[in-house]
């Protein structure tokens, strides 16, 4: 009990122990914030897990989709690349040279 004072002994006496109490709570209720702290970071570290896989799964749709159409577009690609060399040579001249002498000599078989 404490020392004699003007006010109820009783009184003294509930604040005191109600005051230690707070004090003996004070540790609990600091691991317990650092517990939900720690529990709230976790939760975020997992929706920025599945967010990230979400975004891996929308780019390998993305690459497989370009791979396909280039894997359908190999014929034409290589057309246009064989049209731009010849286009980009001296074939055509060479060609139209032999369409030219076989006209002459007789032989074109109706190519004009």
């Amino acid at each position: 009990m404490a020392l004699p004072t003007p006010l109820n002994g009783q009184i003294t006496d509930a604040v005191t122990q109600s005051n230690v109490k707070v004090l003996g709570d004070a540790p609990a209720m600091a691991m317990g914030a650092v517990y939900q702290s720690l529990a709230h970071s976790t939760g975020i570290l997992y929706e920025n897990a599945v967010a990230q896989q979400q975004q891996n799964a929308v780019c390998a749709q993305a690459s497989t989709n370009q791979g396909v159409i280039q894997i359908y577009s190999v014929n034409t690609m290589a057309g246009a690349v064989a049209t731009t060399k010849i286009g980009q040579s001296d074939t055509p001249e060479t060609l139209m040279t032999l369409v030219t002498a076989l006209k002459a000599v007789g032989g074109g078989g109706g190519v004009s």
